[in-house]
């Protein structure tokens, strides 16, 4: 792969990691700012507020598919990376300025309901532009590898979120971050995301992308995206099992090892820091063997060990008791999901052509998301707070059976040649010369 290549893949996945730093930061800080919004009362109750409202950014999920899907497609990869760092940015600094209940009322939650929606927008977007660019910008037989910093730069964002908090919990008091520490890492994404703004006004965009000639009006709209339907439906039933354990094992792990295991926020924390700092290299290596065996094997293994792995799991999960039995576990979780998220972004951007990629992948990606991914915490506490806590685990466990009917039944498309991608075309690439 040359430096090209690895210059593209770099840009892209720096600012993926920034989008996705003010993303998770606010599900790892929600227990310490979930009482500054509403009134006081019943801690899970509080909880439930807030992940509610981190559920409703999902809900704007597909109209940010939508919208920045088109951009892409029709302005190109590297229009839609900056606008979605830029609505990043001022959704960042909108929670970090955020007034609180006991100054505003429930103005201080409106505020944060408007910056989660501009979150919304934004991720909805960014995550088929970023797979889209890293995609298409990679060496066609190297996809999967390339592809798979999708999710190292996303976990990425996730594990400098945590380990913000490591500091700030062993700096601050714990009222202190109860009071205002909460703000700072908010702070922290709002400038992180002006770094990046500049970088990807600077990025180079893809070959793919400038050498397509199919300049069409319909290019990026719901009418070419029709056409492809049977992509769109496989996008979202493939993203459903994924995206339900992903976010059970990343954003609603610390909130389920605090809550429900017992253990310190801290030791939860330091459990999800170092479980995700393997899990973000595994990625590589995962996306690498696709590229040899092909998507479709990881794709069954992980959700065969997710249907069948998941109830144990959490089970022991909630009776670990320290933090090497909760890692031991938690790492292995995220071995079995490692077969989703290393190659989930080649996998959707290989279904689409070049005119509809980008919107081919974020509309149906985001509805499942706003279906699935982003109620996952919310079910979990329902479940919780109705005293059936393990039917979450079996929830879980039934998404990933319904995506393994589709891995089993879909195509291999490790061999597709993104240029010729068309319905009922032969789009295999070539052998190498």
């Amino acid at each position: 792969m040359g430096r090209q290549h690895w210059k593209k893949i770099w840009v892209g996945s720096a600012g993926n990691m920034v989008e996705w730093f003010d993303w998770f930061v606010y599900a790892s800080f929600a227990t310490y700012f979930a009482g500054a919004f509403f009134p006081s009362g019943n801690p899970t109750a509080q909880l439930m507020n807030t992940a509610g409202i981190f559920a409703v950014g999902f809900f704007m999920r597909p109209v940010g598919g939508w919208l920045l899907g088109r951009v892409g497609d029709r302005k190109g990869r590297k229009a839609a990376l900056t606008l979605t760092v830029t609505l990043m940015s001022a959704s960042a600094v909108l929670i970090a300025v955020a007034p609180t209940y006991g100054v505003a009322g429930y103005g201080g939650a409106l505020v944060l309901l408007v910056a989660r929606l501009l979150q919304g927008l934004s991720v909805g977007g960014e995550y088929a532009a970023s797979a889209t660019y890293l995609t298409e910008a990679s060496d066609p037989r190297r996809r999967g590898f390339a592809s798979s910093f999708q999710y190292v730069s996303m976990t990425a964002g996730q594990i400098v979120g945590l380990g913000l908090q490591i500091v700030l919990q062993r700096t601050m008091s714990d009222d202190a971050l109860h009071s205002y520490g909460w703000r700072i890492p908010f702070v922290v994404g709002a400038l992180g995301a002006a770094v990046v703004f500049y970088l990807r006004r600077t990025m180079l965009e893809t070959e793919v992308y400038e050498e397509d000639t199919s300049h069409s009006e319909e290019r990026g709209t719901l009418r070419a995206l029709w056409r492809h339907k049977r992509e769109a439906f496989l996008v979202i039933a493939l993203t459903m099992g994924g995206t339900v354990a992903y976010y059970t094992y990343t954003t609603y792990l610390t909130k389920y090892l605090s809550n429900s295991a017992g253990l310190s926020k801290e030791t939860a924390t330091l459990v999800s820091f170092t479980a995700l700092i393997v899990f973000a290299c595994l990625q590589p290596l995962a996306g690498a063997l696709s590229d040899r065996i092909g998507r479709r094997p990881l794709l069954i293994t992980f959700a065969v060990g997710s249907t069948f792995l998941t109830v144990p799991i959490m089970t022991l999960l909630r009776h670990a008791d320290g933090y090497w039995p909760a890692l031991g576990l938690a790492l292995l979780a995220l071995v079995v999901v490692t077969g989703y998220t290393s190659i989930n972004a080649c996998v959707k951007a290989e279904l689409f052509p070049t005119g509809v990629r980008a919107l081919g992948v974020a509309l149906p990606y985001a509805i499942a998301n706003a279906l699935f991914g982003g109620t996952a915490e919310y079910v979990a506490l329902w479940f919780k707070k109705g005293g059936i806590e393990s039917g979450f685990y079996w929830y879980v466990a039934g998404c990933a059976a319904v995506s393994l009917v589709v891995y089993v039944t879909m195509r291999e498309t490790k061999d597709l040649d993104l240029a010729r991608v068309r319905a009922g075309e032969d789009s295999t690439l070539t052998p190498a010369s």
